[in-house]
């Protein structure tokens, strides 16, 4: 049985990955008066005087809300909120595994931003943050800032602040095995949507300078058409030199390369035409640019010809 059979048999056997478990017993009557009425009277009319009070006598204070569209979903696209329901339940999964933090998935039946809005809004009082996942670009940039702005619990998505996070500890420590320098290296980026453009934008806060962004036109610039709002804001700090091209003509001696993009897009000759000693972080999901042992085998390769020329002889 391959692991993609095994998947779909487990998924079904499952029939889902969570169930709701009760903290309270009622297993008498004075149990069931407790976790209900009457007694959860009690607990209400101390919350109706102090909001503040939910996260003490409710499951507010370690439960968190995972929500999306299904309009990108892993390297999947947009295939909609029933389709998207898998994942949320895996994310609430490791939430719980990883973290000890409850989670629920819900999955919206709009791809609408105001709606979204809206119904995270109205969802909000029954969660202490809120884990926006799998929202397309650039629409998931508008409808995390306002609801930063307007609720008083915490705001992530995933797709941004997770993947940057993970990437820029990933690269932190590749300079330490390569002994690199972050302000020697040229960096290109792969992919500007979400995870793209917020990986980009941490690498230039920790202070990578050098940057460039790519998609499927090829090397972002000033001149590249066809960009939306964050796209646009984004060519203005990055590719300063103002290069254009495709992703094989950016790769050409870059030091590091970040995709979060589409699988099998990079070969054996682009991971080759790289710096000495490059990093390569091809995240695609569920199939990565250039897969592991490509990537090392090119790696191999353009050391072996960088000592021995390219005729791949010993000099004399």
């Amino acid at each position: 049985m391959t692991a993609q059979e095994k998947a779909i048999f487990l998924h079904k056997e499952w029939n889902g990955k969570l169930e709701t478990v009760a903290k309270s017993p009622v297993t008498t009557r004075e149990d069931l008066a407790i976790a209900y009425t009457p007694g959860v009277a009690e607990p209400c009319k101390l919350i109706a005087k102090d909001p503040a009070d939910a996260y003490v006598y409710t499951m507010k204070s370690n439960t968190i809300a995972v929500i999306s569209d299904g309009s990108a979903v892993l390297g999947l696209g947009n295939i909609g909120p029933y389709a998207a329901m898998p994942v949320m339940e895996g994310k609430a999964v490791l939430f719980k595994e990883f973290g000890g933090v409850n989670a629920v998935p819900i999955c919206l039946d709009t791809q609408d931003t105001e709606e979204i809005i809206k119904a995270v809004t109205w969802l909000a009082p029954g969660f202490g943050g809120i884990n926006l996942e799998d929202i397309s670009a650039p629409r998931c940039f508008e409808i995390e800032e306002r609801l930063k702005a307007t609720l008083d619990i915490p705001v992530f998505h995933d797709d941004q602040h997770g993947t940057a996070i993970v990437v820029l500890a990933g690269i932190i420590n590749s300079l330490k095995v390569t002994g690199k320098k972050k302000e020697d290296c040229r960096v290109v980026v792969n992919g500007a949507g979400s995870a793209g453009v917020a990986i980009t934008k941490l690498l230039l806060t920790y202070g990578f300078s050098n940057i460039i962004m790519c998609d499927k036109v090829g090397i972002l610039s000033g001149s590249t058409e066809g960009l939306n709002w964050m796209q646009q804001e984004m060519v203005r700090v990055t590719n300063l030199e103002g290069r254009t091209g495709t992703l094989a003509d950016a790769l050409k001696g870059a030091d590091i390369f970040v995709g979060v993009s589409a699988p099998n897009i990079v070969t054996s000759d682009m991971a080759a035409s790289m710096n000495h000693d490059a990093i390569l972080f091809a995240m695609a999901n569920p199939v990565p640019e250039i897969m592991p042992d490509v990537a090392k085998a090119a790696r191999n390769r353009q050391g072996r010809l960088g000592r021995y020329g390219r005729s791949g002889q010993r000099p004399g």
